[in-house]
């Protein structure tokens, strides 16, 4: 075929469905089947500010290098708004905002200090007082003094997203190997052969989006991409009466909360799973606990609802927290593409800038922000 795409979640997916439409040959491939990672084991966020955790370990020079990824973020939720009539589906996708709730004046100041720059980039964030918080989020604890509000976020429905770009892709012509690992990739005078499974693949281009199986996918091309893996967990409630209208994080203990359109209260943040004796990621229980107990100081309303699913998922990073964008100069044809942390949120974007590399179509932006080749490569 003329590309194969490597990686079931979004990003791979949303790749297939961009060529498939533009009438390329494309073959999607995964070790195990679709959504099975990072894309349908998180919460569904859809996230357009500068995230508070990395802000504070990090600093305000790292939060203006990082503004081109969040330009890209912010351009990837408005495909959002569009994309349950372009697949055919129900995603599930609202945006009511995203509110970031601080416990203490100190940690208004630091909200403030990061605000300050995504207003100085030209974002509609803006400091919330007491009063406004809690008009907005009636249910927040009365201790809570303020926060920010971020107009542009919300959520969709992971279970749901990547398998429908999958689907569109196959009306369009592309096709599937799924449950093949790749084995190997050797390079060609006119492309790449690889093998997944028992199945030779002959393809003039490759696309990287394997999220968790980046560095060993790399390794067979000789390529160094410094993608890190961390099992993060989730929580979903029984189903309640509607409550939490927005996307909330909290400013001091780790903590993002949301409602589905089911009624479940999604809880999370990015606190670690844990390995059991097979070496399996697994629910960590003093992860829970603690998870909950943020959620309930942060809003006592949900301390009733009874938890009935909690579930490990695998969170990537990079080392500098900015996409990996492009082609590696030693592998001409090969392009990698992941969104740390929030690929969720930017993989229809993503699908979209990698389909336009791999056929070599003019993107209308800078990528050199995110270049492979900023790491260096062997």
């Amino acid at each position: 075929m003329d590309i194969a795409v490597i990686g079931g979640g979004i990003t791979g997916a949303a790749t297939a469905y961009e060529l498939a439409r533009r009438g390329v040959d494309v073959l999607l491939i995964d070790a195990k089947d679709l959504n099975t990672e990072a894309s349908g084991r998180n919460a569904g966020s859809l996230h357009g500010m500068i995230q508070h955790p990395s802000f504070m370990e990090r600093g305000e020079d790292w939060a203006r290098s990082f503004l081109p990824a969040l330009d890209l973020l912010t351009d990837s939720l408005n495909l959002w708004e569009g994309l349950s009539d372009e697949l055919s589906v129900d995603l599930e996708v609202t945006r009511n905002g995203g509110i970031l709730i601080g416990a203490t004046q100190g940690q208004l100041d630091d909200i403030a200090r990061k605000v300050a720059i995504e207003q100085g980039a030209g974002y509609s964030s803006r400091m919330l007082d007491q009063s406004e918080l809690r008009e907005m989020a009636p249910w927040v604890s009365p201790d809570m003094p303020g926060g920010e509000y971020m107009p542009t976020e919300g959520k969709a429905n992971p279970l749901v997203a990547a398998p429908s770009f999958a689907r569109a892709a196959e009306r369009h012509g592309a096709r599937f190997a799924l449950g093949e690992p790749v084995r190997s990739i050797t390079r060609m005078n006119d492309g790449y052969e690889l093998e997944a499974g028992s199945t030779a693949i002959r393809a003039r281009s490759i696309v990287l989006a394997a999220g968790d199986g980046m560095n060993a996918i790399g390794r067979m091309l000789n390529l160094d991409i410094p993608v890190t893996s961390e099992a993060v967990q989730v929580s979903a409630t029984e189903p309640v009466k509607p409550l939490v209208k927005h996307l909330v994080y909290n400013a001091g203990d780790k903590l993002t909360l949301k409602q589905a359109h089911t009624g479940a209260l999604l809880i999370g943040g990015g606190w670690p799973a844990r390995r059991n004796s097979a070496g399996e990621w697994v629910v960590n229980p003093d992860s829970l606990r603690d998870n909950l107990r943020v959620a309930m100081k942060v809003a006592p309303a949900i301390a009733n609802a009874n938890v009935v699913r909690t579930w490990a998922g695998i969170g990537n990073a990079t080392p500098d927290l900015l996409p990996i964008l492009g082609e590696y100069e030693s592998a001409p044809g090969v392009f990698v593409g992941i969104y740390p942390h929030m690929g969720f949120t930017a993989g229809p974007l993503m699908g979209r800038m990698l389909a336009d590399l791999a056929t070599r179509t003019a993107v209308n932006r800078n990528l050199q922000p995110f270049s492979p080749g900023r790491f260096g490569s062997r």
